[in-house]
């Protein structure tokens, strides 16, 4: 009989992942990661991480198979948390869910169900994953979750062949309904349990609360670009190189609008937390510069300077999950692409250049933020993925 061990976090999608396992017939083993334990930064008085390791608890009692909880906090401070830091200190906006899954889940994780004799580990992702033969060897392909609306393929688009191929995505091919439904035929307490929301490692905290505990607040200015800003109406669409770069801006260039508290606070089209009012339209950040600690903000949604049609990844950055469709330089390839979660896929043509990975997206995107991922398609297959540059 094969082993499993599967990630139950508390939540409804890995309980029913536990249980599916059993049906199929491994003998599944539960294991709880406890990833964060700061209470200084958390919003309410509750310990998140205690209640759900015993609904986790209960879930394993209820389905007969051994839990246990393994204390990953360590890992978690030296791969994501200062990695996080660093990322906003230089005025980039990281995404610390992806890191989790490749640093986390899938490596450390997956080393300790290893160790435990595991074949498989078992998450409750929605993706679902296939294996073709290129070259006789087996290559394995993550492909979307059939819950268009749950699909998590992007958050694991960092993940190798390697790790793929001892990954099990039992809820994959399953609507949420039909997740929440098979809970409660089972009588799991994690049936009715809201979604978690916030951070992969740190649960319900407030952002700049977590950032400041580092991050000292720096008082800096808030610039107003105007809409007509002369870079704009100059935009080089004409080569690749042009329109990926960034609009670069002074403060000579717009209005003095206010003070805030440190530009690596925050992000490319944030609208809140700006404090800044008596414009007609919601002003949202359009650029910010650590190095002069300044922020660039313009009015409405449809301000230039949200907007642009390409973006870059520097060679070190690319990641193939599928090596076998990795491109040459001076080579072009047309795909999907998308650059933040439940985003819908949108046509990209990716140029290979000699230092870099140019995407020229069909529609201009918007807030495209330097430390984000940028993940590819074909089909709702994911084939690469790189951090924004």
């Amino acid at each position: 009989m094969k082993r499993v061990v599967v990630g139950m976090s508390g939540g409804v999608d890995s309980s029913v992942t536990a249980y599916l396992c059993k049906q199929q017939g491994y003998e599944v083993i539960g294991l709880f990661m406890k990833n964060w334990h700061d209470d200084s930064v958390t919003i309410s008085d509750e310990c998140p991480w205690l209640e759900d390791s015993n609904d986790a608890m209960l879930v394993a009692e209820k389905l007969g198979i051994p839990f246990q909880t393994v204390d990953l906090s360590e890992e978690y401070k030296e791969r994501i948390v200062d990695y996080m830091f660093k990322e906003y200190e230089e005025g980039r906006t990281p995404n610390p869910d992806i890191l989790c899954n490749r640093e986390i889940k899938f490596d450390v994780f997956l080393k300790i169900a290893e160790s435990l004799g595991a074949d498989y580990v078992a998450t409750g992702h929605y993706c679902r994953k296939d294996e073709i033969e290129v070259e006789g060897k087996i290559t394995y392909k993550l492909l979307a979750g059939k819950d268009n609306n749950k699909d998590q393929s992007y958050f694991l688009c960092q993940i190798n062949q390697e790790q793929l191929s001892k990954i099990l995505f039992p809820v994959g091919e399953l609507q949420k309904s039909e997740v929440r439904e098979i809970a409660m035929e089972q009588g799991l307490t994690t049936a009715e349990k809201k979604d978690s929301q916030g951070l992969c490692f740190i649960g319900k905290v407030k952002l700049p609360d977590f950032l400041q505990q580092q991050l000292q607040p720096k008082k800096g200015k808030v610039v107003e670009i105007p809409n007509d800003f002369e870079a704009y109406q100059n935009e080089r669409i004409h080569d690749v190189n042009g329109l990926t770069e960034k609009f670069v801006y002074q403060p000579k260039d717009g209005i003095e609008k206010g003070e805030h508290n440190g530009a690596h606070f925050y992000t490319k089209g944030q609208r809140k937390g700006l404090n800044i009012g008596g414009t007609p339209e919601p002003l949202f950040v359009i650029e910010t510069d650590v190095k002069t600690n300044t922020i660039y903000v313009g009015q409405g949604k449809d301000h230039p300077g949200l907007h642009r049609k390409g973006l870059k990844v520097l060679n070190k950055d690319v990641h193939w999950l599928r090596e076998d469709l990795k491109m040459n330089t001076g080579e072009e390839t047309a795909y999907k692409a998308r650059i933040r979660y439940r985003q819908p896929l949108e046509e990209v043509t990716l140029y290979q250049k000699e230092k870099a990975l140019y995407f020229i997206f069909k529609n201009p995107q918007t807030a495209i933020a330097e430390g984000q991922f940028v993940a590819w398609y074909d089909g709702d297959e994911l084939i690469g993925s790189g951090v924004i540059g």
